[in-house]
């Protein structure tokens, strides 16, 4: 299956695929969130400490299942595995102006 995920969200996955904390930040819109089942991180700092401690941190794989993008929405159905949460979840994505400027994570 081609991706047809845009470019920020497909760099996102590959760099927390690869354990790439600055990678994965740098796909992020300067005042960019991360929303983690209602818990909501802004910004860089912010999201460097949550992925520390629950994402990139714990050694998160996330196998692209699914994925369906319509403008500047894209979600991606995965399987997580890792140190973590283990098992499917949902995260999607709004992208604006070439970076992410929402991740939100759902089962």
């Amino acid at each position: 299956m081609a991706s047809t995920l845009p470019e920020p969200v497909a760099r996102l996955i590959a760099a927390a695929n690869s354990g790439d904390t600055d990678g994965f930040l740098d796909t992020f819109a300067p005042d960019g969130v991360v929303n983690d089942w209602g818990r909501v991180f802004t910004g860089r700092d912010a999201i460097r400490a949550w992925s520390d401690a629950e994402f990139i941190g714990v050694d998160v794989t996330l196998d692209v299942a699914a994925e369906i993008t319509t403008g500047v929405f894209s979600t991606v159905t995965t399987i997580v595995g890792g140190g973590g949460f283990n098992g499917q979840s949902h995260f999607s994505f709004t992208v604006d102006d070439g970076l992410v400027a929402e991740m939100t994570i759902t089962a």
